[in-house]
């Protein structure tokens, strides 16, 4: 039943299922991109290598980044993602800071503090992410007037370089790099950043670690207290071969037992595993939560030899999506590592038509509102 208080995306999801994008790093990748490039004269003179550093492209290669954008929605995508993945000053000091460990110390929590409070890795970090959302708004805004179709973006807060769960000290497991606080503070810097971008919501996703994603749910809240701003809320896990989150270890049903507080607009699972082995835990996933399920599954296992690196071309992506949705699974479909505008095309066409899985009622006092 439609509500008038609905966000235009959930009357989107009882009427049809979505299409998410794919990966961005796999696209960027056919792009022929080399050091020079992601460098551009801002960065010419950084001492580390930035190529591995993605979300940077946002600003010295936005042409491209945004023929990315045109090119997702043109394949039928209804949501896009910001070029974020690592946005955070955390994760951003992987290439502008040397690392102690070379020198004979070690990252701890006093390292991290530094981190947090570097004012270039801090402007650096907002920088990407409002200027990757202003991005994503400006193609989907273009690309929606063109077609007389609504188009979303979601602000992608990724997993992290560090985790909270576990220790990498197999001699000391109580030692933590970082703290909750500290994680947290980089996520709330992130989330300001994004939301000034103009994304319609907020995507923590590929949750390898659920302290991490705690504390990126618990940044979410805070800023959406401190500032008035509330924008729905999508969580998405990765998954190993048994169905646990891989460093946490949690269940598919565990990991929802631990955010289904948050009322997120949608949970699913995404990257991990191909959607060959993806199956049962998705399964379990839909049985269990009474929000939106979202799946945008890696193209398969990782291949080096295979055009985009990994196994699975749009027609078999296609395919298993189709069964995902025939088998009543799924509200929000694409694709992660390996699936280029190409694979999401495919899953667009083979998903057409078919009805969404049924989302049951949820409660009034959701976090995204």
């Amino acid at each position: 039943m439609k509500r008038p208080d609905q966000h235009p995306i959930e009357r989107i999801l009882e009427d049809r299922i979505a299409i998410i994008d794919g990966a961005m790093g796999t696209t960027i990748r056919t792009y022929g991109m080399a050091e020079a490039d992601i460098r551009g004269e801002r960065f010419k003179d950084s001492s580390k290598g930035l190529l591995n550093n993605g979300d940077l492209f946002s600003l010295t290669q936005p042409q491209m980044i945004g023929d990315i954008h045109r090119r997702f929605l043109e394949a039928g995508a209804d949501i896009i993602e910001t070029n974020t993945f690592g946005a955070t000053s955390i994760v951003q000091s992987e290439f502008f800071v040397d690392d102690p460990r070379e020198h004979g110390g070690r990252k701890d929590a006093d390292f991290y503090q530094k981190i947090i409070d570097d004012q270039f890795l801090g402007d650096l970090a907002w920088e990407i992410n409002e200027t990757s959302a202003q991005q994503c708004r400006e193609w989907a805004d273009r690309v929606a007037n063109a077609t007389s179709r609504p188009r979303f973006v979601a602000g992608a807060l990724g997993p992290l370089t560090v985790s909270l769960s576990n220790s990498p000290d197999a001699d000391d497991p109580g030692f933590r790099v970082v703290t909750f606080d500290q994680v947290k503070i980089a996520y709330i810097q992130q989330v300001r950043a994004l939301i000034a971008g103009g994304v319609d919501f907020l995507l923590v996703e590929t949750i390898f670690d659920s302290l991490n994603a705690k504390a990126a749910l618990v940044a979410i809240r805070e800023v959406f207290d401190q500032d008035g701003k509330n924008i729905p809320v999508m969580i998405s896990a990765a998954v190993g071969r048994g169905g646990e989150t891989m460093i946490s270890g949690q269940t598919v049903e565990a990991f929802w037992n631990a955010v289904s507080h948050v009322k997120p607009l949608s949970v699913g699972l995404n990257c991990s595993l191909g959607p060959d082995l993806m199956y049962p835990f998705l399964e379990d996933l839909s049985a269990k939560a009474d929000v939106a399920i979202s799946c945008y599954p890696n193209a398969g296992l990782p291949n080096p030899l295979a055009a985009t690196g990994f196994d699975f071309g749009p027609p078999d992506m296609a395919r298993y999506l189709r069964e995902f949705a025939e088998a009543g699974l799924i509200n929000i479909a694409g694709g992660c590592c390996g699936n280029t505008p190409e694979h999401i095309a495919a899953i667009a066409k083979a998903l057409e038509g078919l009805p969404p899985r049924k989302i049951q009622p949820v409660g009034e006092t959701q976090l995204a509102r």
